[in-house]
């Protein structure tokens, strides 16, 4: 058997008569085909079977399918991981990489290891015996010497706070007068000699001590341009494919990008790797998925066995250029916001100096990249004379329910003052998938971005912003549980993530693309907004039900 013919693997038996997609599948968001999910339940069985792997793989990692035809009509899969598995990046039952960064002889491992002695030589720095007295001494030195300075000034404050008195308490004559000043500069003299006298004895432990410290700023320096240097080297080598036979490497398909520069590990994801096999041995992609095996990352919301999506971030620009030449899938996205663009929005209330809407799923609150209708757009269309930027707050484009419009710069100043002021009363409701054990609780998670895969957030307990979501349970009912949210603070995708986070309620959305699976819509809804009115000062409370 070739090498080729023995990572395709033949798709099981119950694949017989389920049609073939249409169209290849759009890799940022999308449904899983039937025989996708087939080629991904063998790939499973075959890590089942796998138990020299069980405790990597426990600790969890990303798997890909891609169902692809020969020019012989003969139908079967590929199967990939993301990165390395078990300390290589070569195993017979899955696709090569892109480029084997692990080969012995390649100048990855030879520049690495040239890197791993630089390391090497400093840690010897960093742990020499005679280095860390330098520095344990110059650290007193500097405490006694600040100690010592913070006493000299105490009592030159002290002396001129006697002088004071001294001056109201009679008059004095001259001479007594010219004294106080005398003293007063002998003192300011006598503190700066002492700073002189501290700082010569800091310089000349100081001195020993930078000899250390600058060969090791020298080792960091050339480390730093190593790996820079290697790091461009290896992405020139991976030369990736699309459909019509084009080659760009990784340094040409991220120079166009705001980032400029391939993230680590660019190229190593199981779609890209798919792909390539596929394009170099003439095969027909038909479909692709990729899917979680393992725990969670302690920062990131993955379910194992889920499907997800491709990252933005690594593999965004990548699949960008390889499915040149494939009828893809049209995104989700695109077809939500088209929909939604001939959907009505509600005028909930109105009145000359603010109003309130119904936004529906699917729309976006402000206009973003792709041509759409927005709430802003439309708001704009229905108010040609309102001043200021009228939306004061935003939902999430799957999320539906009610948002506030200021008509006037002062509203829109005075409402968003409230938002900040956290004097806005909002409440969610949310169908989770799965059962919420407490009746009510706190979520207390922080959240930011994750850079390589936006707009995904991370929980990260050093890098995240303060998040804080109350939450009481409405009803349970055939496994999922209906909850309402009440959110103290406004980060981005803060009630997805609290709800799908191990550490949050470990009940993703239903429908929630990034942090569960895909449906039809997400089921989340701004229900109630209370705020009190910039003009009359009146609290005012409206609400809309979800048709979920």
């Amino acid at each position: 058997m070739t090498a080729a013919m023995s990572m395709l693997h033949p798709l099981p038996p119950q694949a017989e008569g389920i049609p073939l997609p249409v169209r290849f599948t759009y890799p940022f968001c999308y449904t899983p085909h039937p025989l996708c999910v087939l080629a991904a339940g063998e790939v499973q069985a075959y890590l089942s079977t796998r138990d020299d792997w069980q405790q990597e793989l426990d600790e969890g990692k990303m798997f890909g399918v891609l169902v692809v035809r020969t020019a012989e009509g003969r139908l079967g899969f590929l199967a990939a991981f993301s990165g390395i598995l078990a300390g290589n990046n070569v195993h017979p039952y899955f696709v090569p990489p892109v480029y084997d960064l692990l080969r012995p002889d390649g100048f990855f491992k030879v520049e690495e290891e040239q890197i791993s002695l630089i390391n090497a030589r400093l840690r010897t720095l960093q742990a020499d015996e005679r280095y860390l007295q330098l520095k344990a001494a110059l650290a007193d030195e500097e405490q006694a010497a600040r100690s010592a300075l913070d006493a000299a000034k105490a009592s030159m404050k002290a002396a001129k706070a006697r002088r004071e008195e001294r001056r109201k308490e009679a008059a004095l004559t001259p001479d007594e007068a010219e004294a106080l000043i005398r003293e007063s500069q002998f003192q300011k003299a006598e503190c700066k000699r002492l700073e002189r006298s501290l700082n010569e004895r800091l310089d000349a432990l100081r001195r020993p001590l930078g000899e250390w410290e600058d060969e090791m700023a020298r080792l960091k320096a050339e480390r730093k341009q190593r790996s820079a240097a290697l790091q461009l080297r290896l992405f020139a080598q991976f030369e990736m494919l699309n459909a019509r036979g084009e080659r760009k490497n990784l340094c040409d398909i991220f120079a166009p990008t705001a980032q400029q520069v391939p993230p680590a590990g660019a190229g190593e994801c199981a779609a890209p790797k798919l792909l390539q096999q596929a394009y170099l041995h003439g095969w027909q992609p038909l479909c692709m998925a990729e899917f979680w095996w393992g725990r969670s990352p302690k920062t990131e919301v993955r379910h194992h066995g889920h499907y997800y999506p491709a990252c933005q971030g690594k593999c965004g620009p990548i699949l960008g250029h390889m499915l040149q030449g494939l009828d893809v899938d049209e995104s989700p996205r695109l077809q939500a916001m088209k929909q939604s663009s001939t959907a009505a929005l509600e005028i909930v209330y109105e009145d000359s100096w603010l109003a309130v809407v119904n936004k529906p799923a699917g729309m976006l609150s402000v206009p973003g990249k792709e041509e759409a209708e927005s709430v802003y757009s439309l708001m704009r269309r229905r108010y040609p004379t309102a001043e200021g930027p009228l939306t004061v707050h935003r939902l999430d484009m799957d999320t539906s329910g009610l948002m506030l419009i200021a008509k006037t710069k002062e509203a829109h100043r005075l409402l968003q003052e409230q938002f900040r002021q956290r004097v806005v009363s909002k409440r969610y409701i949310a169908l989770l998938e799965g059962n919420v054990p407490a009746d009510k609780g706190r979520i207390d998670l922080p959240l930011c971005p994750d850079p390589l895969d936006r707009p995904r957030q991370l929980v990260h307990p050093v890098h995240g912003k303060a998040a804080i979501t109350d939450y009481e349970v409405l009803e349970r009912k055939d496994g999922r549980t209906l909850v309402a949210f009440y959110p103290h603070t406004g980060r981005t995708h803060q009630l997805r993530l609290h709800a799908a986070h191990p550490q949050g309620l470990h009940c993703p959305i239903v429908g929630d693309p990034l942090y569960g699976h895909p449906a039809t819509r997400l089921c989340l809804h701004a229900e109630t907004l209370e705020f009190t009115h910039p003009d009359t000062g009146r609290r005012m409370r409206f609400c809309r039900g979800a048709d979920f």
